[in-house]
């Protein structure tokens, strides 16, 4: 049976009948428009939703080696501040062992989502270009 929910129909009378399936839709397939394919399919569409969520996953990485790199950093320029005890833990191994996880799913969340508005700004974008 066919995935797009047409029917399969067997040359009995071929020697090779299963391997020469043929699959016959129930409605015919329509091909899109030049409009539909103008813009969204094109170079630029492409190199524009690229480039933007470049700059996104630059400002999401700079982000996370902020702290990454900032942790040791603060632990040999400010000792004193990264001893003091936090809630039963240092505060360096308070934020290494309990906050840094967090605060990766944060910038995961942050990127998913600006990431998905880029692309259906984009798709908004192209769509009214092509109706012009």
């Amino acid at each position: 049976m066919n995935p797009l929910r047409g029917e399969m129909v067997l040359d009995a009378w071929h020697p090779d009948s299963c391997s020469q399936a043929h699959f016959k839709l129930p409605y015919p397939m329509s091909k899109p428009t030049p409009q539909e394919t103008d813009f969204i399919h094109s170079e630029e569409f492409l190199h524009s939703l690229m480039k933007r969520q470049l700059k996104l996953s630059i400002a999401c990485a700079a982000s996370f080696l902020v702290v990454l790199l900032g942790m040791p950093l603060l632990n040999y320029l400010a000792p004193e501040l990264m001893a003091r005890r936090v809630g039963g833990f240092t505060l360096s191994w308070l934020v290494l062992g309990v906050l840094f996880f967090p605060y990766v799913w944060i910038i995961a969340r942050i990127f998913i989502t600006r990431s998905m508005a880029l692309e259906n700004a984009e798709v908004v974008n192209a769509a009214e270009g092509n109706r012009r």
